[in-house]
């Protein structure tokens, strides 16, 4: 596999594996092929002299020129010409993600061009970080932070109407006007937002719930945060939990437990240890506390979903950490929660990478609970 051609069509501004291996924005959808170690896109003249300046490959191509030289016109779609271009560079199979293109690829087949789809990372050095990644990543987070930062500084701000509903900014504040401050901050950082989560009471139950109508005080209340980096491509993804005025002894032992039990998971990370035993262990420790994870009358409560998950030029990129033995240079969230209704919902995320005696904390952002 590894002496195989790679091909790759996409458009790397939506395909990581795209963007790991041109370093370059383009919106519409091109050529990437590596041979021998040596790279080439193809591309449309419109974008050709910006990938000559900024584009991180050896060679790269004018379209019109390629399919000229091919003995096609311009215009002629992809499926045709580039079968040809695959065999004019003695190419008969080519190593390809698992997201290639369907139709795209019986045609090459149909051409004799035998596609072998990659398991896994099509580029497996994209687990481990290097240090202009690790640069881009806590730009993202720095975005992040300065997303979350702005929710706390509203909920703060905030005062209490009837039944505890928080007023803010001359209206109720609701999920949805919290959420779009913090989308500013990230937007004005230099970020793209996108689903943010605010979500108080027994919204904060569902971990995925996004967040709608009035928040209260007394209520946690979850800020997860995840833009991507506008200049790079890399991502940002940190979760606060807090409550706007004081805390009740259950919400306070909730949090505090998962907060522990996030610290757990940090000292525990190192080169050979397995993602899968520490997340247990936080599973025990949090059952040891009074939140065992179970259904109950059909709802799950508990700490029901992974510790953590890899982050890069994805959200969710491998490793997970629970699938995991830890490696020096992954980059991971570590984020335990409990939901447990009549409470509420609490999660505490940050992100670190693998060092070769434990974990650096790539996030900086306080953590409180009361505001």
């Amino acid at each position: 596999m590894n002496s195989l051609p790679r091909l790759i069509f996409a458009a790397s501004d939506r395909d990581p594996d795209m963007l790991y291996a041109t370093g370059f924005f383009v919106p519409d959808a091109f050529v990437f092929l590596e041979k021998a170690g040596e790279s080439t896109i193809l591309l449309s003249d419109l974008e050709v002299d910006r990938a000559r300046q900024e584009a991180r490959v050896n060679n790269v191509l004018a379209l019109s020129e390629v399919v000229k030289d091919l003995g096609f016109v311009e215009g002629t779609p992809v499926r045709a010409w580039l079968p040809a271009f695959l065999k004019s560079r003695l190419i008969k199979a080519v190593a390809v993600p698992q997201n290639f293109p369907f139709a795209l690829g019986r045609h090459l087949e149909d051409a004799g061009v035998s596609l072998i789809p990659v398991e896994g990372l099509f580029w497996a050095a994209r687990e481990m970080k290097r240090p202009d990644e690790l640069t881009h990543l806590k730009a993202a987070l720095a975005i992040t932070a300065a997303g979350i930062a702005r929710g706390i500084e509203v909920l703060a701000a905030s005062d209490f109407g009837a039944g505890g509903v928080l007023h803010w900014g001359g209206g109720v504040l609701t999920s949805e006007r919290l959420r779009a401050e913090i989308d500013c901050a990230v937007l004005r950082g230099g970020g793209e937002p996108a689903h943010t989560i605010v979500a108080g009471g027994i919204q904060a139950c569902d971990p995925h719930e996004r967040g709608s109508g009035p928040l209260r005080g007394g209520e946690l209340i979850i800020l997860d945060v995840f833009p991507r980096h506008t200049v790079s491509g890399y991502f940002g993804d940190m979760t606060r939990t807090v409550v706007r005025g004081q805390a009740t002894s259950e919400q306070r032992h909730l949090w505090e437990t998962v907060r522990e039990g996030q610290q757990r998971a940090l000292q525990g990370m190192k080169p050979g240890v397995s993602g899968r035993t520490l997340h247990d262990e936080v599973k025990q420790f949090f059952t040891a506390q009074g939140f065992p994870t179970e259904r109950l009358n059909g709802r799950w409560r508990g700490f029901f979903h992974g510790t953590g998950h890899g982050l890069g030029l994805e959200l969710h990129e491998s490793p997970r950490f629970s699938d995991t033995t830890f490696t020096q240079g992954q980059v991971l969230t570590v984020e335990p929660g409990i939901y447990w209704p009549g409470v509420g919902g609490a999660r505490i995320e940050d992100v670190a990478v693998v060092t070769a005696n434990g974990v650096e904390l790539l996030s900086e952002s306080p953590v409180v609970l009361e505001v």
